[in-house]
């Protein structure tokens, strides 16, 4: 292999397991010689994991190369630690040729360390030890003279200057533990290089396990133990659009739900206050996390009105204590404060609800915490976890290269940060809806009654599936559930789900007439109640948009069950809207027609019935709706999709009670 590729396969199987590093974090490099294209002569150059990027799914486009020879000579021109963030522009004029990855603030400590390979990582294991009160006499305890200690100190230029003189001065380390961060290794060989970031993070693991307390967290506080699943699912549903609501006070967000056993007995025991306080120390944990999380400090079987109205204090004391963070460590040249809320927020018994801008945001944030939980729980095992100093946080978190980062982040699709639920989306216009409201940045719960279809579409758009019968109340209760721990809330719910029978009145059953009003009237009615319950809770508004049909208004041949049922949807568009409209919830309507093409209703019969009452094969059903428009065009589901997001996209803010014609132009269904 070439050395880029051993660098990539290096660093895929090293982000490959979660006890190594970190999602997106850490670095790896190689060193090795190229031919220079314009002198035709040999030239040393360093690959290096770019900015940003996952080393588990790292690839050739996401390395940096850059002159080795040019990057070692900006030791001369270095102007001291108090300027150092001014090499990070110097980097671009060290790169060799075009493209590949911007170059990381770690780049010097790779370029400065001399060994053909470097790892730069943050495992659990080894951040335990950089986080403990005597993490120099631990380290020394647990690797000998095979590792060396370097002092916290912040990424940068100055930190690779410094791991090469440890590295100079220590020629029998295979690494160091950087006080605070991290571990970095070294090897002759990418194999060596590996075997040694590998050597450092499992010998740090087996000390930890041998040399720990039984019990870093203290013992359990009684009260506060895990709830039994399903009471504590159900109750974290019940708060999740609470929290979300608070969290999203500055900024709309996300959220991420976990109940995993290490999150669980963290929050069950004694020193859950004391060290929830000191907040994460590794930068890529706060960046992510906040300084500090929202903690909970009721029982886990306290009532959840109490819960709630707990959370609002601790909230209004968690955005003042912020606020105070930044005052005592803002200066001039500060950033503007970037939000209040909390990122992190601990709820005991019932588990962790993490935020952040979109769903993987959310969940890596939650992620990180975990990785928090785990440090702590090591350095308290062989010591007291002692993170680095709150000012230290202030510096990266409103580091002005992190604003930098953010300021070159793309602007947000229209419906970022919002969270959608579609019923009868496994098809159809159903199916539509969902795609573009993914498209345009929303998180989706597909539900429908064909689960299998359901879960395609989700797979399809990077959605959560959910398999409900919309006339059942506990089922659309569960589908709402669901959606609320998937995404944290719920901002916007599209009544979709339908079927159609078209028979004469003296033909129509009473079971048509039931099946039809329960599908579609009663479902409409339990999906928005069901949603309204959370979006009221949650405090931040919503959008209910009811798909209903041009046969609402009008009045179509052999069409009685259906018609009446859509005309009960379109009413209920109405009434909701004016009773929803003092929590900021708008409820509109869309009134399609002849949407053939993919079509579930049309594919289950109803298309050979309508073809029949019109006299038109069924395979011209299309075409003969088409022909009777003003337009004379086919209606498809994506048009009707279009009509949602119209609604929903942010355009029409102050539009609720609308109904909304999707038909080409149906003169005899205008809306008067």
């Amino acid at each position: 292999m070439t050395v880029p590729e051993q660098l990539i396969a290096r660093s895929n199987a090293l982000g490959a397991d979660p006890r190594n590093t970190n999602y997106a974090g850490g670095n790896t490099s190689a060193k090795g010689s190229v031919t220079d294209p314009v002198t035709g002569s040999p030239t040393d150059v360093l690959w290096v994991k770019g900015s940003g990027g996952d080393l588990g799914t790292l690839t050739e486009a996401g390395l940096a190369v850059l002159r080795l020879d040019r990057l070692r000579s900006l030791v001369d021109v270095y102007p001291g630690v108090e300027r150092e963030d001014e090499m990070v522009a110097a980097f671009d004029y060290c790169l060799h040729g075009r493209g590949g990855a911007a170059p990381s603030i770690d780049t010097a400590m790779h370029g400065l360390v001399e060994a053909p390979h470097v790892d730069h990582l943050h495992p659990d294991s080894g951040i335990a030890l950089a986080t403990a009160a005597d993490g120099p006499a631990l380290t020394k305890e647990c690797f000998g003279d095979r590792v060396a200690w370097v002092d916290w100190r912040r990424p940068g230029f100055q930190l690779g200057l410094d791991i090469a003189a440890v590295k100079a001065a220590n020629p029998q380390a295979i690494g160091v533990i950087l006080g605070g961060h991290g571990i970095t290794a070294w090897g002759a060989t990418s194999e060596e290089c590996e075997r040694n970031s590998l050597e450092i993070i499992r010998t740090a693991e087996e000390f930890l396990a041998s040399r720990g307390a039984p019990e870093p967290f203290g013992p359990v506080v009684p009260g506060f133990e895990a709830l039994p699943d399903a009471e504590r699912r159900a109750r974290a549903a019940e708060l999740a659009p609470v929290i979300r609501g608070l969290a999203s006070t500055d900024q709309r967000v996300v959220g991420h739900y976990t109940d995993s056993d290490v999150v669980l007995e963290f929050l069950s025991r004694e020193k859950l206050q004391p060290l929830a306080a000191l907040g994460t120390s590794c930068p890529d944990h706060f960046l992510r996390t906040k300084v500090r999380p929202l903690v909970v400090d009721l029982p886990a079987t306290a009532p959840v009105e109490d819960v709630v109205a707990r959370l609002k204090e601790l909230h209004a004391e968690y955005r003042d204590a912020y606020r105070g963070y930044y005052e005592r460590h803002a200066d001039a040249d500060s950033p503007a404060m970037r939000g209040a809320d909390p990122a992190i927020v601990l709820v005991p018994g019932v588990g962790m609800f993490s935020f952040g801008k979109d769903k993987q945001t959310a969940r890596v944030a939650g992620e990180f915490y975990v990785n928090a939980i785990n440090v702590m729980r090591g350095a308290e095992a062989v010591s007291t976890y002692a993170p680095i100093p709150e000012s230290e946080k202030f510096r990266i978190e409103y580091w002005a290269l992190e604003e930098a980062k953010l300021q070159r982040l793309p602007k947000p699709k229209p419906l970022a940060g919002r969270i959608a639920l579609v019923t009868g989306a496994g098809s159809g216009i159903g199916k539509a809806i969902a795609q573009r409201l993914a498209a345009e940045g929303a998180c989706v719960a597909i539900a429908d009654l064909n689960g299998d279809a359901a879960a395609e579409v989700a797979a399809e758009i990077g959605g959560t599936a959910v398999t409900a019968d919309v006339t059942d109340a506990a089922a659309v209760q569960a589908a709402v559930n669901a959606t609320v721990l998937a995404f944290g809330g719920i901002d916007l719910v599209v009544n979709n789900a339908g079927l159609s029978i078209s028979k004469p009145l003296l033909e129509t059953t009473e079971r048509d007439w039931d099946l039809q009003h329960d599908v579609m009237a009663k479902g409409s009615f339990l999906v928005a109640q069901a949603a309204a319950k959370a979006m009221v809770a949650q405090g931040i508004g919503g959008d209910i948009v009811y798909i209903s049909s041009k046969n609402s208004v009008f009045a179509g041949p052999n069409n009685v069950a259906y018609g009446a049922a859509k005309a009960d949807q379109a009413h209920q568009v109405r009434l909701l809207a004016a009773e929803l409209g003092a929590h900021g919830i708008r409820v509109n309507g869309v009134n399609p027609d002849g949407v053939v093409q993919g079509s579930g209703i049309f594919a289950g019969g109803w298309g050979a019935q309508r073809a029949a009452v019109y006299g038109v094969p069924e395979e011209k059903l299309g075409e003969f709706y088409a022909q009777r428009t003003i337009l004379k065009r086919e209606v498809l589901p994506e048009h009707v999709a279009a009509a949602v997001f119209a609604l929903t996209g942010g355009d029409l803010t102050h539009t609720t009670g609308l109904h909304v014609p999707v038909d080409a132009g149906v003169a005899a269904a205008f809306l008067r």
